[in-house]
């Protein structure tokens, strides 16, 4: 169960700085879906606004790495931080945007071999090579 309120499209609509971010969300989407994780936000109208402007900067606007790849790293992270919320949402998303069973459980394997890596070399405090140092 949320901690804050969920608007609803009724409530959204009453209020047009909400409104607003809600249709640009359903224009760059191409859809009428608005998820829980905007509806907690329009609790706070500037949060929702500039992490919506963040968002598109960050994972929709063309950049180096390609969409796949901003969401299988934005999964991996979410695995990190334990956020069950961004594991689902960015998943569905990666599926949209062609990662398929096989390629999930690659890609799953890498972070679980990544986690128990990273916490040998933690346990460990393994110093870093010489080699591996920038500048």
């Amino acid at each position: 169960m949320a901690t804050v309120k969920l608007w609803t499209d009724d409530e959204i609509n009453k209020v047009p700085e909400l409104k607003a971010v809600f249709d640009d969300i359903r224009a760059v989407r191409k859809t009428d879906f608005v998820n829980n994780f905007w509806r907690a936000l329009a609790n706070q109208p500037a949060l929702l606004q500039r992490t919506w402007a963040s968002i598109k900067e960050v994972m929709i606007e063309p950049g180096t790495l390609d969409p796949l790849t901003k969401e299988l790293i934005y999964i991996a992270v979410s695995t990190v931080n334990s956020c069950p919320y961004c594991i689902h949402s960015h998943t569905a998303a990666a599926r949209t945007k062609g990662l398929s069973d096989e390629q999930h459980a690659e890609f799953l394997a890498v972070v679980g071999m990544a986690a128990e890596t990273n916490n040998l070399a933690n346990a460990m405090q393994i110093p870093v090579d010489k080699e591996f140092l920038v500048g």
